[in-house]
């Protein structure tokens, strides 16, 4: 429960403004969230925002509560605490499930999509906190954050994961979504065409050049899986005529290397390995 909903360090009760029993919470730090500024970072950051929201849907869907809905779902209510998607505000959740007496009084409506869901022998409209919950989430987050600038090889199944979203499917959806984060850090088998000469421990300080999206705002840094997959893409930009191997990973583990437009200069660095592009 404390990865998927704001984490409360302390509160304490007090008068303030002539209004009594006013409550003070402590809680962590959170960034809002805005998304132009998550379109404009890593697919794989976009991702692992998503794949927090898929455990906060699977919680929602199974709480100790019963099925719970978030009836403002909408990106104000979250933040992101360590690249993880978090819920700020519960005072719109509800347990309580819309009662029928035929499939006709459960007749959900939304701007793009409708649905009818069954309505139990006990008067209850069945899966509807689930489906609300996972409409919106495709709705406000799905569909913007996950097809946007995503690996070609993983197109497929991200189309099948909105899709799944879109119609309700949560079991569906958290399969694809695990499947996808298992495709992402698979070794890339394609080769180079390009030969590169090693340089250990050292570095090009300058010769940067701007790739989209990129973790470094002013050059192309990428992640990437291994150093095959390293040499792919700088092939890939004709700018590209070395790359840099460095020690920090993202979340899934793949490596950061700078990509470079030159390496007319080279400095020592022990935590760094240069690849330069070997030409004829």
């Amino acid at each position: 429960c404390l990865v998927i909903f704001f984490q409360l360090y302390g509160y304490c009760y007090q008068d303030s403004n002539d209004i009594p029993d006013t409550l003070t919470a402590i809680t962590e730090l959170g960034s809002p969230l805005e998304m132009i500024q998550l379109l404009q970072t890593s697919w794989e950051d976009r991702f692992r925002i998503c794949l927090s929201l898929v455990r906060l849907l699977h919680y929602l869907a199974h709480s100790p509560l019963g099925s719970v809905t978030l009836l403002d779902f909408r990106p104000r209510q979250f933040v992101i605490v360590d690249g993880e998607l978090k819920v700020t505000d519960l005072d719109d959740a509800s347990i309580e499930e819309s009662s029928c007496t035929s499939n006709s009084d459960c007749f959900m409506e939304f701007p793009a999509r409708n649905f009818t869901l069954p309505c139990s022998v006990e008067g209850w409209c069945q899966n509807m906190n689930e489906k609300r919950n996972l409409y919106n989430a495709y709705r406000f987050f799905f569909t913007y954050l996950l097809p946007h600038s995503a690996p070609p090889s993983l197109r497929p199944l991200l189309d099948k994961i909105v899709n799944a979203t879109a119609t309700g499917c949560l079991a569906l959806q958290l399969s694809l979504s695990l499947s996808v984060s298992s495709e992402f850090t698979q070794k890339c088998v394609k080769s180079a065409n390009t030969k590169y000469r090693r340089v250990p421990e050292a570095f090009i300080p300058d010769e940067n050049y701007r790739c989209w999206p990129s973790y470094h705002h002013k050059g192309c840094l990428l992640s990437v899986f291994d150093l095959s997959e390293a040499m792919e893409i700088c092939d890939s930009y004709s700018q590209c005529k070395a790359f840099i191997l460095t020690n920090q990973t993202t979340w899934t583990g793949r490596q950061l290397v700078f990509f470079k437009a030159a390496s007319n200069r080279i400095v020592p660095d022990p935590d760094k390995i240069t690849y330069v592009k070997v030409t004829d």
